[in-house]
């Protein structure tokens, strides 16, 4: 199978998962390089002026297989991995970082480039056009275009590391995920777990031969387990499992590689003429600087320090009434949390997992994105899968015009990571007059199916569908013309607003009335129960606001100061949480070692872009229910303004037009409780 076709014969140009081998990657992966760099040489090779066209334009469309490979690959590094295809990552990852500095330090291209960028203000460009141009000619210039060549050198040396050690960090903390398990094979000791939970555990043990209850560290076991086991003896040793992850001084630690990637991305950065990653990072952010991201930080903590403080003393003193806790720990925190929000509101998050058939909730976050946007989605087996649990879809518009192929990915499994995402196959783009049309997915980690009961969700696993689904629309509505800008091509602080904002839907009744009904019954979800929902979202939304703040503050700490000095990553991850702390410090456990958004993912300087985004997202939210939740003047504003431009403009500039007003903090902090 020729992985080098930029057309397949498959249904839509589909990947052909099922005919590729691992083998044919390296050398597919050697020859799309080669392809690729007799491009970039036709363009330096030119003896024409260089205009947009042929230099700006040419550049963005060059790589096309490669491109093409690289996701496949790499998705399936993430969702369907082994062995041979982590020993071939390891392989490809220097191979591609040398081809991308190759083009980043290529002086005749910059020069092409340059000509062109000196020269803008005289061409007759689109804004998307300008966009592109800018984003090429800082692209280079801010990643050693004009560094002398003894730098370049030191630079490429600093870029092939840190793409074998981010590729290691996550191989180490997916063995560390697969290899701990608890069998459990006394009964006494599920008490308190729902009766799903003690199914799955069954299940988990049965597909292993082993005879009892397997409870692991992928989310659909561990959450139930931490929040609903009566045997704290056991919730301390699955969270302490969990938290160590990467910090146990044998072959999958992970200490020294964070700080080997912290210290090789500040002398990079240093290298470039920044401060700090952070620097380097943030100022094509709409942040900008690492001194706003702070500020944006404690202005929040300012604000949710106080309610999560009242929060855990509120908890503590449960606790300590209900079963004689004297000193509240970190895997108390999820059980004893579910309590407090039953007696309040008389209220078990298993009340609603009944309504949230995994198959009614896909249908109905469909259902949504027809309603606000005129997409429909029709299942069909015609598209091949990389595994037999991926179903794909074909998206239409109103006037049945193909606008994507959508795959979903929906349950744990030895080579998946945990966690979940949104990513691509296939870019939207226009070329030669011909519009290709994406192929997107989203890969999530929700419970599974047992012999009696079919998938059903809890509600967070909702919210997340709902989330990674925002993400996928994002990727499926575009409509640039240039690869490079199309869909989630935005920054980082901005991209977190199209899958954020789709959360808001699974609180609204109008909303739930699409597809939550019982699973036996088929009877839609109780008012009483959606009115429960509602009014409990805001508890302790002190102390969760306070958990993602610390994470963000984590992140600026090891991205944001000169880490050279940095030796014990457990003292480094105490000092940065000393602020947001409320629980006792585990000596055994670190964040750090298994933080994989910022040491593996696109997240480092980054992860306050969650919070960020939460503030666009609760703002473009009360403009939509100013009218109605389905209003369709603001769906088709925010279809046309953000999610159909991608990359295209200044994600401030789309927000405004959008909107019409900047965003502010204000509907985000009413929505959490923390004001009135």
């Amino acid at each position: 199978m020729s992985l080098l076709n930029k057309r397949f014969d498959t249904p839509y140009n589909t990947a052909p998962f099922s005919r590729i081998k691992s083998e044919d990657f390296l050398p597919a992966f050697i020859k799309a390089i080669e392809i690729a760099k007799i491009e970039i040489a036709k363009i330096t090779d030119s003896k024409e002026t260089p205009t947009f066209k042929n230099t700006i334009e040419a550049l963005d469309y060059s790589g096309e297989s490669l491109d093409r490979i690289s996701s496949i690959f790499f998705n399936l590094n993430a969702a369907e991995t082994n062995q041979s295809i982590q020993k071939i990552a390891q392989e490809v990852s220097p191979l591609l970082t040398d081809f991308y500095n190759d083009i980043a330090l290529n002086s005749p291209l910059f020069e092409r480039i340059k000509l062109v960028y000196n020269i803008r203000k005289t061409l007759s460009l689109s804004d998307e056009q300008k966009t592109l141009l800018d984003k090429k000619y800082k692209g280079f210039s801010r990643n050693g275009a004009n560094l002398n060549n003894k730098d370049k050198e030191t630079l490429r040396s600093i870029d092939k590391e840190l793409g074998k050690l981010k590729l290691t960090f996550g191989e180490n903390i997916l063995a560390e995920n697969n290899r701990y398990e608890l069998l459990i094979t006394d009964p006494s000791d599920l008490d308190g777990l729902p009766d799903g939970a003690i199914e799955a555990a069954k299940q988990t043990a049965a597909e292993k031969n082993k005879k009892g209850w397997l409870i692991n560290l992928d989310y659909p076991s561990y959450i139930p387990f931490m929040t609903y086991s009566k045997k704290r003896i056991l919730r301390q040793e699955l969270a302490l499992a969990f938290g160590r992850k990467g910090f146990q001084n044998d072959a999958l630690d992970n200490q020294e590689i964070v700080l080997r990637i912290t210290q090789l991305r500040f002398k990079r950065a240093k290298l470039l003429g920044y401060n700090t990653h952070a620097h380097f990072v943030l100022e094509e952010r709409m942040a900008k600087t690492p001194k706003n991201v702070c500020d944006f930080l404690e202005n929040l903590l300012e604000k949710a320090l106080p309610a999560a403080k009242k929060e855990f003393k509120e908890l503590e003193a449960f606790a300590k009434k209900t079963e004689g806790i004297n000193r509240l720990e970190k895997w108390d925190s999820a059980y004893y949390s579910e309590k407090l929000k039953q007696e309040h509101f008389n209220f078990d998050e298993e009340q609603l997992k009944p309504y949230f058939k995994l198959e009614n909730v896909i249908e109905g976050a469909f259902k949504v994105a027809h309603k606000l946007f005129g997409l429909n989605f029709t299942e069909t087996k015609e598209i091949d899968t990389y595994h037999k649990e991926v179903v794909t879809y074909k998206v239409v518009d109103l006037e049945q015009n193909l606008v994507a192929i959508f795959y979903t990915d929906f349950f744990p499994r030895k080579g998946k990571r945990n966690g979940a995402w949104m990513t691509s196959f296939k870019p939207q783009f226009v070329k030669d007059g011909i519009e290709q049309r994406p192929h997107v997915s989203i890969v999530c980690n929700f419970t599974k199916p047992t012999p009696t009961k079919p998938s059903l969700l809890t509600f967070n696993e909702v919210t997340t569908l709902f989330h990674e689904f925002g993400h996928a629309l994002h990727g499926m509505l575009a409509n640039t013309t240039y690869p490079s800008l199309s869909g989630t091509n935005v920054a980082w602080d901005f991209v977190e607003l199209p899958s954020q904002i789709m959360e808001n839907w699974c609180y609204e009744k109008e909303a739930l009335a699409l597809f939550a009904k019982h699973y036996e019954t088929g009877d839609r979800i109780p008012m009483d129960l959606i009115d429960k929902i509602k009014s409990a979202s805001t508890f302790q939304q002190g102390m969760q606001t306070l958990r993602q703040l610390s994470f963000g503050l984590l992140d600026m700490s090891w991205h944001g100061t000169d880490p050279s000095k940095i030796t014990n990553i457990k003292k480094q991850e105490k000092e940065a949480f000393k602020q947001t702390q409320l629980f006792p410090d585990v000596k055994q456990n670190c964040m750090s070692t298994a933080f994989s958004h910022i040491f593996q993912g696109g997240y480092s300087s980054g992860y306050y872009s969650y919070k960020w985004a939460e503030v666009l997202d609760a703002d473009a939210f009360e403009y939509f229910k100013q009218n109605s939740l389905f209003d369709p003047k603001v769906a088709s504003d925010f279809k046309e303004h953000i999610l159909s431009k991608g990359g295209t403009g200044d994600p401030l500039e789309l927000y405004i037009n959008f909107r019409g007003q900047k965003p502010k903090a204000d509907a985000l902090l009413r929505r959490s409780g923390l004001v009135s």
